[in-house]
């Protein structure tokens, strides 16, 4: 089988934090990608990894033959994936210089959080009239597993329990097309929660603890008012994240 037959391996777990320079592979043991998927695609799907859990950092520099030795692939895949990135503002790509991970301003943030706002607040609200007694079980399972997540400080778990969290909220909301459109948002979104996962930590978990009991007691109006004010708060705590410093 050829290499355009790969499969992508995800990247081992790198606490979040801020860099400047310097490709931010150290902590991360080489993980090749595997096969059959078309290795363009998996080059890609992994970039895209590394920069949402943190192992490359906004502003890094992306180093083509760093980024192929830690894939397990030639430097082609990789350069078409970072041209790709760039299209989608994962990268930067600076004329003389090389290929940089985007450095999400404010704006960004926050508009991405607006839109996010208005189609969770939703989704939260077709929930409430749609929940079932087995699905509000399933959402007490995630619920219990990012508490376990937070209390061992694991941050990759918890944000990905999150999403999914967030995700199955959707799904039991019934309506494939919020689904669609919160799905286009969803692996930027898990970038900018990365690094305010720990600050929200605890706030996050409770206030997704009442939103799962509105749902459980059929409550729109209280489901989608607690869903507002998640995602509000997650804005906040990025701006504050920002003002920090980004520390």
């Amino acid at each position: 089988m050829s290499d355009s037959d790969a499969v992508l391996a995800g990247p081992a777990p790198v606490p979040p934090g801020r860099r400047a320079s310097g490709l931010g592979l150290a902590g991360a043991a080489p993980r090749p990608v595997e096969r059959p998927v078309p290795l363009r695609q998996a080059v890609y799907d992994a970039l895209t990894e590394l920069i949402i859990t943190g192992a490359l950092q906004p502003g890094e520099h992306l180093v083509e033959s760093e980024l192929a030795k830690h894939l397990g692939v030639s430097r082609q895949p990789v350069r078409e994936a970072l041209h790709r990135l760039q299209a989608e503002g994962w990268v930067d790509l600076r004329p003389g210089q090389g290929a940089f991970v985007h450095v999400p301003t404010e704006h960004e943030v926050d508009q991405l959080l607006a839109v996010r706002s208005l189609l969770e607040t939703e989704s939260a609200r077709l929930a409430a009239r749609e929940a079932k007694p087995e699905q509000i079980a399933r959402l007490r399972e995630f619920m219990r597993d990012g508490v376990e997540a937070m209390q061992t400080d694991d941050v990759e778990r918890l944000v990905a329990l999150n999403a999914s969290l967030h995700a199955y909220v959707t799904e039991v909301s019934g309506n494939a097309v919020l689904g669609e459109l919160i799905s286009l948002v969803d692996r930027r979104m898990r970038w900018y929660y990365t690094p305010i996962a720990r600050h929200r930590g605890a706030e996050s978990w409770d206030e997704h603890g009442a939103l799962i009991d509105a749902l459980a007691a059929h409550d729109e109006d209280r489901a989608s008012e607690i869903m507002r004010g998640h995602t509000e708060k997650t804005r906040k705590g990025y701006h504050e994240y920002m003002s920090a410093g980004g520390t």
